[in-house]
């Protein structure tokens, strides 16, 4: 499946696209285990074929704090994704970004609880130190601002740049405290998705961004009722239809331009990530890792 380029991932009320033919499913096993549900292989008028994965399982069945992002991550990698395309439903915090908006973010702050496996590294004998100060492939999410932008003309949506999302730990939402202090820390956006997701990414050397689509003001405005699933869903399936737009106009302008410097960003930014390998370095991490970073770990 080498010439599969470009994975998809689906967030909440984003379990297919359009404008597809539908090819097959895959099921890769890999160190990590499944993925949230089959892949599949999917080809556009043009003949481009692209991998989607729901996040959240077939019918929603999996919370955001128990997503099998290694699987997920590293399933799309051994495919031969080499740019990742992920949507997510967010909350706002700022009165401009109104739901129904579309917010492409350029920075992260984390409040997961340590209880989602970050890292491929954890349990073994190598570690690592990814780069993640720039959170998202920043080459990449500049493409797309024009590419989005212009897919959403005549649509009355607007879209929102170097927004900053915050990723909680779910499933519940924010409390009206929480929700007042991530505006002060300069929060724009909050969900429970993006992380470990984007930092699984980084380290599998795959370009990674987000199409973030707000569905609700969280809990931080006064005088209005907190945020409710209700709430949500009555934006979910209008943002949803948005996002099967969206990405039917960029999918095949995203592969024709694979093999430039959108897409080598990644390349090569573990090399110098990973510590100097020793005696006891374990052979069986050697192999587990090579399914993600060949190029480190393969004889």
């Amino acid at each position: 499946m080498t010439n599969v380029l470009i994975g998809v991932i689906g967030g909440s009320g984003l379990y297919h696209l359009d404008n597809l033919s539908f090819v097959k499913h895959v099921n890769p096993e890999t160190p990590w285990g499944f993925p949230s549900s089959p892949i599949a292989i999917c080809s556009l008028p043009t003949g481009t074929q692209i991998a989607f994965l729901a996040r959240h399982g077939k019918g929603h069945t999996i919370s955001p704090s128990s997503v099998p992002s290694r699987a997920n991550i590293a399933a799309l990698k051994s495919l031969g994704v080499r740019a990742i395309i992920a949507f997510s439903a967010v909350g706002s915090l700022r009165e401009e970004i109104s739901p129904g908006s579309f917010v492409l973010p350029t920075q992260i702050i984390d409040r997961t609880k340590g209880i989602r496996p970050a890292t491929f590294f954890e349990g073994t004998s190598v570690v690592a130190h990814a780069a993640f100060g720039d959170p998202f492939s920043l080459k990449l999410v500049r493409w797309l601002e024009g590419k989005v932008e212009k897919a959403l003309e005549g649509r009355e949506v607007r879209l929102f740049r170097d927004k900053t999302i915050v990723c909680m730990e779910g499933p519940q939402f924010s409390t009206r405290a929480e929700s007042l202090m991530y505006r002060q820390w300069g929060g724009d956006l909050i969900n429970m998705s993006v992380l470990p997701e984007a930092k699984l990414a980084r380290e599998a050397e795959l370009s990674y961004a987000l199409i973030a689509t707000a569905t609700d003001y969280d809990s931080w405005r006064p005088h209005a009722e907190s945020v409710t699933a209700a709430e949500v869903f009555k934006t979910l399936q209008s943002n949803a239809d948005t996002s099967r737009h969206v990405a039917a106009t960029v999918l095949d302008e995203l592969h024709n331009v694979l093999g430039g410097e959108v897409f080598l960003e990644q390349a090569g930014s573990m090399k110098y990530s990973i510590m100097p390998r020793h005696e006891k370095t374990k052979e069986e991490d050697r192999v587990k890792l090579a399914f993600i970073l060949p190029e480190y770990f393969s004889d």
